[in-house]
């Protein structure tokens, strides 16, 4: 479900969008909602500059790659050992925890 994720530091621009994000977390959610999104952004270049400036979208939202974030062994063994393994998630207490329905 979350193998195919891009990596930490990938440049993206969402549908609609007008200013380039860079990827900085993956499977997340906001404080005070239950959704679960595929990634956490910040403006690129500026990087992260508060709370405000965040942006949470799924990997449907994507318009544009323009650079795919590096890639090297420890990258590989995060998606093989935690990413390929998430199944479906739920928000409980403001944590994601495996949805044992």
């Amino acid at each position: 479900m979350y193998k195919d994720l891009l990596p930490v530091g990938s440049i993206v621009l969402l549908k609609g969008g007008e200013k380039r994000l860079m990827i900085c977390g993956r499977v997340s959610c906001q404080g005070g909602s239950d959704v679960i999104y595929d990634y956490t952004a910040c403006y690129y270049p500026e990087g992260i500059m508060d709370s405000d400036h965040i942006f949470f979208f799924n990997r449907e939202d994507i318009e544009t790659i323009f650079f795919i974030g590096f890639q090297d062994t420890e990258e590989m063994a995060f998606r093989h050992n935690v990413l390929d393994k998430l199944g479906k998630l739920k928000v409980v207490d403001g944590q994601i925890v495996p949805d044992k329905d």
